[in-house]
């Protein structure tokens, strides 16, 4: 079917468009608002600044289409095929993309807000500064994926894979990723407060400025990575694990106070086990003064 054939049976009131073909089709700037596509062949269509506002896009095959700045509250895009689209821009708060495919995709600036992504493939995605918040990523495939900037507040991180993706200065405040596997992560200036990382694998990650203020790292596993002025406020590190010689707390007198430690150091390698470190500074303060 050619664009200008959908646009007119749209206005004559026709809403259930299913397994439509429109690859390649022109749809820039379309009004195509509460309607039936659902396995319908999109391939590389233009749809940019397209209205789909709660429209039914399941299993649709919309993988190279431009989407850049498309309005798509609340679309329903469940298990659609979205492999190197570019979504740049485009508004999809409370979008449903359960089992989407969006490796490489473009959404860049993207507003995903409250969206659901439950075992989504976002491998190699492009999500500079995307807003994820709130946002149920259970089980979503992220790996190589650059994060840079994006917005994860309150996002729903159970199950995540991160390998080899870049969360540089992103903003993770108050998320549960206890137990994570954030092995070898790149997490430089991220924003962690008040988030959970107990039991987390950070080993080998990349935390240099990050801002870990009131985090839980109870158990994490620190060994081998970078944590050049991190800022940890009053973060717990009970039981957390790493090497004195890769500690490099921002607080002037952090080795000083490591040296005080000694009766925690649990084997030749001085791997150590701490409590929260403001804690262990407060207490420690007349004497790290003298």
């Amino acid at each position: 079917m050619k664009a200008s054939r959908l646009r007119q049976l749209y206005e004559e009131g026709i809403r259930e468009f299913p397994e439509i073909d429109l690859r390649g089709e022109n749809l820039s700037r379309v009004m195509l608002i509460s309607v039936d596509l659902r396995e319908a062949n999109l391939m590389g269509s233009n749809l940019s600044r397209g209205f789909l506002t709660k429209s039914i896009l399941n299993k649709v095959s919309l993988n190279w289409a431009d989407l850049t700045y498309a309005k798509m509250s609340e679309v329903k895009l469940n298990e659609a095929d979205l492999t190197k689209a570019n979504l740049g821009g485009a508004f999809m708060v409370k979008a449903s993309l359960f089992k989407a495919k969006l490796s490489g995709a473009n959404l860049s600036h993207t507003n995903l807000r409250g969206a659901d992504l439950r075992q989504v493939n976002l491998c190699s995605a492009n999500l500079h500064r995307v807003n994820l918040r709130e946002a149920n990523l259970t089980q979503a495939n992220l790996k190589w994926a650059d994060l840079t900037e994006a917005r994860l507040s309150c996002a729903n991180l159970t199950g995540v894979s991160f390998f080899g993706s870049n969360l540089t200065q992103t903003f993770l405040k108050d998320v549960d990723l206890s137990g994570a596997d954030l092995a070898g992560v790149n997490l430089s200036e991220a924003r962690l407060g008040g988030s959970n990382l107990q039991g987390a694998n950070l080993q080998e990650a990349n935390l240099q400025g990050a801002r870990l203020k009131d985090t839980n790292l109870r158990g994490a596993n620190l060994l081998g990575a970078n944590l050049t002025d991190v800022q940890l406020g009053e973060a717990d590190l009970t039981g957390a694990i790493f090497n004195q010689e890769d500690l490099h707390l921002s607080h002037p007198n952090a080795t000083k106070l490591l040296e005080m430690y000694q009766m925690l150091d649990s084997s030749p390698s001085k791997m150590t086990e701490v409590n929260s470190y403001e804690g262990y500074f407060h207490q420690l303060q007349p004497q790290l003064a003298n």
